[in-house]
């Protein structure tokens, strides 16, 4: 799903505004989520999941081709847990 698409499924929900209010506020949920991220702060939506980051250790790895050893330094990645709401029916059983 695109923004796009997530604005128009919304605006076909929601009678009487704009697809371009709409598009603002989503524009400003996800910056404000981009910020909060960026500060270092967990994000959390009941229902949905959470988002954080997690700083993964710098290590040394073996290009399988050359051979040759090179070092990864520390990165920052974001990680995703969906809550148990979400989970259930995407789980096969």
């Amino acid at each position: 799903m695109l923004k796009r698409d997530l604005v128009q499924q919304v605006a076909s929900k929601m009678d009487g505004y704009l697809k371009k209010d709409i598009a603002q506020a989503v524009d400003i949920i996800l910056e404000t989520i981009s910020e909060s991220l960026a500060n270092g702060d967990r994000v959390e939506i009941r229902g949905f999941g959470s988002l954080s980051v997690r700083q993964r250790k710098a290590r040394t790895t073996k290009n399988p081709r050359t051979g040759k050893i090179m070092n990864i330094p520390p990165r920052k990645s974001l990680h995703f847990t969906m809550s148990k709401s979400l989970k259930g029916p995407l789980v096969k059983k």
